[in-house]
């Protein structure tokens, strides 16, 4: 329930914000302001909150979390209205708009807060009521940056605060007993807190359970899957013995035997003495199905190495996403718990990253992508070290690609062939379909002298030709996005 017009005229009588300063600006989320005013050695914390059913004005004295990314509304703010004076502040008729009049170094400038429950908005305007930037941008209702704004006509007059029916139709609600020493400001603060849908700390904490067993029950399932996949790696060993048997037993697999179409060779294994029964290829000799055995058991000893590590990784998850569901629990300030939930909802591709350009991880294998120069050096200068792999393509601009070098590891070509799909990818060779790259460690990169910005010159490079495969590119680009 958002206020009404009368409880909108309680509140900024007792705000009594003519004549305060606003000191600071803080817009913790996209639907609410915090404006932090200082008037004859008192300050206020006023708050203005656009969410729906939860539309209000009120002073607080909770702690006001800053977004962890600046928010356009309150640059434009800080920029405009910092430090200015409040001349005056009264609602438009019983409208539910707060008119803020504000003069700073000599302009002149006016803050709407609209709070209706469908249609709320904060708008700031120059004197001639020219929008200078709005909360929310609504181009169909004209609240755009250098359009007219026209607040509406008072239906009924300001000055008959006290007419009956306006009283009678939206009353004042009354103050609990439990609240009775407090402020109406006061009561406000703690009722929204408590009782309204989008910032009630338990309204949050049940949306926070909801995305804890939606998000826990993925990352259960996909441990499962791996833990299930290393298992099945686990009896490699056996393939290596089957190889050896094939090669022990190799007089009874005869020529015209194998291409008679024997799918099967049946021996008494050496270990246990029991009789065993190896699928072979018929087409195949002995040595070269005992080779197609140590190959398979190779592939399995590298796949189970690089399983342990993705089995780490969303070991790794599940425990920061137990923190991040104990912190959320632990938190006593809604605001705070909002931004928390806002964060994890937040698409990758937004968030904060440490690092410029894209990054891949592929089977323990860490890749990072600069898509131009800019992005090029920036890796170059401070993320990357000696040994870690640089690739780039010949004869094309692109961008480098690096392979963060993993100690005791050599890079397998798997992963240089990825690394080198993307190199061709983020380059003008990106529809060559065959494409020549080079690649060395970092450590035999020098920069050219006089040259444009990340411009190096390699030595001891390697030369490389790839097919560019787009299945390939689909599947890091997968990966990139599941991160």
């Amino acid at each position: 329930m958002s206020l009404n017009c009368n409880e909108i005229n309680v509140i900024l009588s007792e705000l009594n914000l003519e004549g305060a300063f606003i000191q600071e600006i803080i817009q913790p989320g996209y639907d609410m302001l915090a404006l932090y005013t200082y008037k004859a050695g008192a300050a206020k914390t006023v708050v203005i909150c656009t969410a729906q059913n939860s539309v209000r004005i009120n002073e607080t004295r909770r702690k006001i979390v800053r977004n962890e990314k600046p928010l356009r509304f309150m640059e434009c703010l800080k920029s405009r209205i910092k430090g200015a004076r409040i001349d005056s502040c009264l609602q438009i008729g019983f409208e539910r708009i707060v008119k803020m009049d504000l003069s700073h170094a000599g302009q002149k400038f006016v803050l709407y807060a609209r709070l209706w429950n469908n249609a709320a908005n904060v708008i700031l305007c120059d004197e001639n009521g020219m929008i200078l930037d709005t909360m929310f941008r609504r181009p169909a209702k004209g609240e755009v940056t250098g359009m007219l704004f026209e607040p509406p006509v008072p239906s009924v007059s300001s000055d008959v605060v006290s007419d009956q029916n306006v009283l009678e139709r939206w009353p004042v609600r009354q103050i609990p007993e439990e609240y009775k020493e407090c402020t109406f400001n006061q009561f406000i603060d703690s009722w929204y807190s408590e009782h309204a849908q989008t910032l009630s700390r338990q309204a949050l904490l049940e949306k926070a359970e909801k995305w804890y067993n939606s998000s826990h029950t993925k990352q259960e399932i996909a441990l499962k899957n791996l833990e299930s996949k290393l298992e099945s790696f686990n009896n490699a060993e056996n393939l290596r013995h089957y190889g050896d048997l094939i090669l022990s037993y190799a007089h009874l697999l005869q020529e015209n035997q194998g291409r008679n179409g024997q799918k099967y060779l049946e021996c008494q294994d050496y270990e246990n003495g029991r009789t065993v029964r190896i699928e072979i290829n018929p087409e195949k000799s002995a040595q070269e199905n005992a080779a197609e055995y140590y190959k398979n058991y190779k592939k399995a000893q590298t796949g189970a190495e690089e399983l342990g590590h993705d089995i780490q990784l969303a070991k790794n998850q599940l425990a920061k996403l137990e923190k991040m569901y104990q912190d959320i629990l632990n938190e006593k300030n809604p605001i705070k718990i909002e931004q928390m939930l806002r964060k994890d909802s937040t698409p990758k591709q937004q968030q904060k990253k440490s690092h410029p350009g894209l990054d891949y991880t592929v089977n323990g294998w860490f890749i990072l992508v600069g898509r131009d120069a800019n992005e090029n050096d920036e890796l170059l200068r401070h993320h990357v070290r000696g040994e870690d792999m640089w690739l780039h393509v010949r004869d094309f601009p692109g961008g480098y690609v690096f392979i963060k070098a993993r100690k005791g590891k050599t890079v397998p070509l798997e992963i240089l062939l990825d690394a080198a799909n993307l190199a061709a990818y983020y380059s003008k060779a990106r529809n060559a379909g065959k494409v020549d790259l080079y690649y060395t460690h970092v450590k035999y990169l020098r920069r050219a002298k006089k040259g444009p910005k990340g411009l190096v010159i390699p030595t001891q490079e390697k030369n490389l030709c790839i097919t560019t495969d787009k299945k390939l590119l689909e599947k890091l680009e997968s990966l990139q996005e599941n991160l």
